[in-house]
């Protein structure tokens, strides 16, 4: 699925080296966390997993293709196969509620009865059914962050990573996008969690990829 190996990425103009030396595998149908502290590279090995960034040394491979070669295109192509989190949201701030859930349904033409269904399920999932019609400026953090999720499961991705994808939710809502996942994960879909939150990880046990100075600290067992 997933395979780093040796990487390393140093920013333009940095003279540190935000990732050196990671090597590690996400096999097809398994669940992560990605911890480690502020600064840690977290957010770097999170960008590089859906293509943002290009190693600077050694090699990467997404779905069993060298991304170092791959074009913008290419690239495009493959992210249809993913879900993503950003911590930022980016939902589109003209798109509706249900327009940007609809979002990765809609890149190959117009949705059909079932996935139009699938579209109003996901978003009652997250509670926001009250809301499909409204834009993001108008909805909280929280709320952007629910939409962010259903954008991102809503076409049963074979890979979702998630940055902190409970970080604005309350705790019963945390909980019940957690259900989401694994349900997805059991389902087949692999899962991976940046996290800061012990107890998410403590509630919802999976191994941990630790990541500290730019270096895999770690990789743990189950908690």
């Amino acid at each position: 699925m997933i395979s780093f190996e040796n990487v390393a990425y140093q920013y333009p103009k940095a003279r540190t080296t935000a990732i050196n030396d990671v090597s590690f595998d996400l096999e097809e149908g398994s669940f992560h966390y990605l911890t480690g502290p502020s600064g840690a590279g977290k957010t770097t090995l999170f960008r590089m997993m859906y293509m943002d960034l290009k190693p600077t040394r050694g090699r990467l491979t997404v779905f069993n293709k060298n991304i170092a070669g791959l074009s913008a295109d290419e690239i495009a192509i493959l992210r249809r196969r993913m879900g993503i989190v950003f911590q930022d949201f980016r939902l589109l701030p003209h798109l509706t509620v249900e327009e940007n859930v609809s979002l990765p349904l809609t890149l190959n033409g117009a949705m059909d009865k079932k996935q139009r269904d699938c579209v109003k399920e996901i978003i009652d999932w997250v509670g926001l059914s009250h809301k499909s019609r409204e834009l993001p400026a108008f909805l909280s953090g929280g709320e952007k962050q629910r939409v962010a999720i259903a954008r991102a499961v809503v076409n049963r991705p074979r890979l979702l990573i998630a940055d902190e994808p409970t970080g604005n939710v309350d705790a019963s809502m945390g909980r019940r996008i957690m259900h989401l996942f694994t349900e997805l994960n059991k389902h087949g879909t692999t899962l991976l969690i940046a996290t800061h939150d012990r107890s998410l990880i403590t509630d919802c046990p999976a191994p941990s990829i630790v990541v500290e100075n730019g270096h895999l600290s770690r990789l743990s067992s189950v908690a």
